[in-house]
């Protein structure tokens, strides 16, 4: 298991998306599915920078580990307002562009390119779990 804890500020959006992308390529990911895991990671972070906090500051904790499946679990915890990603649903695609509601392609996103996404509200933290199947070698 590691972690990073930084807070939630997009000047520390590199750092975060750069811990998760060294462990995934710890776990043999290929290029192609770590790019697809940062840009998944990268939409949960800009949500919570932008989001969680909005009048003050706070933190930002990302853990990732090897669950017994042999997933890749990447932990996202913040203590900001509640916010169930999971409640949002799935823009409508099929339309243009400019017919198309404002947000949630990033949480769109987050569900395709993740195997699972939980989230789950707890000591008053918003836990965001993002899973990926670690390939086989």
């Amino acid at each position: 298991m590691s972690s990073i804890q930084l807070p939630a500020k997009i000047e520390n959006m590199g750092l975060l998306v750069q811990f998760i992308s060294d462990i995934a390529r710890k776990f043999g990911f290929s290029g192609k599915r770590i790019k697809e895991i940062e840009l998944a990671t990268e939409e949960a972070l800009v949500n919570i920078i932008n989001y969680a906090y909005p009048d003050h500051s706070g933190d930002i904790k990302v853990t990732c580990t090897r669950d017994p499946s042999k997933a890749f679990v990447i932990k996202i915890e913040d203590t900001g307002i509640a916010f169930d990603l999971l409640s949002l649903k799935d823009p409508d695609i099929s339309v243009g562009i400019s017919d198309r509601e404002v947000g949630g392609l990033g949480v769109f996103l987050i569900r395709k390119l993740m195997d699972k996404v939980q989230y789950h509200r707890k000591n008053k933290k918003n836990i965001l779990e993002l899973v990926v199947h670690i390939p086989m070698k």
